[in-house]
């Protein structure tokens, strides 16, 4: 039995995610940034937002969708990297931000989810 490279399989579906929103006018700006608090697999700018993208592959709907992977958990991960990545970058609160998750199934299929979840901040949004 072969082993799964977890990280090339995930860079390959990156790749094929930055390519299908290139394609509808976003602009990739920064791939897997990592920090203490987690990763983010894509950040760029579409429709003068700044994005954090989550990008999510499944070989088949037998575990669900790849979009259901994304949690809340998951999601608040992502939050406070792009917290982090704005902070090391003097980007402050007034710049639109979003978070979106792009799909990619098993048969080619790719769904991008504009603004796929909220931050809340300190009970705001």
């Amino acid at each position: 039995m072969r082993k799964v490279n977890r990280r090339a399989v995930g860079e390959k579906f990156e790749e094929i995610a930055c390519g299908y929103m290139e394609e509808r006018g976003f602009r990739v700006l920064e791939r897997n940034f990592r920090c203490r608090q987690g990763e983010v697999d894509v950040i760029g700018v579409d429709e003068g937002y700044l994005v954090f993208v989550e990008v999510k592959y499944r070989a088949s709907g037998v575990s669900g969708s790849p979009a259901e992977a994304v949690t809340a958990a998951k999601q608040g991960r992502i939050c406070r990297v792009a917290d982090y990545y704005r902070y090391c970058h003097g980007i402050g609160d007034d710049r639109a931000v979003r978070y979106d998750v792009v799909a990619v199934e098993g048969d080619g299929a790719t769904v991008w989810y504009k603004n796929a979840f909220f931050h809340v901040y300190a009970g705001r949004r």
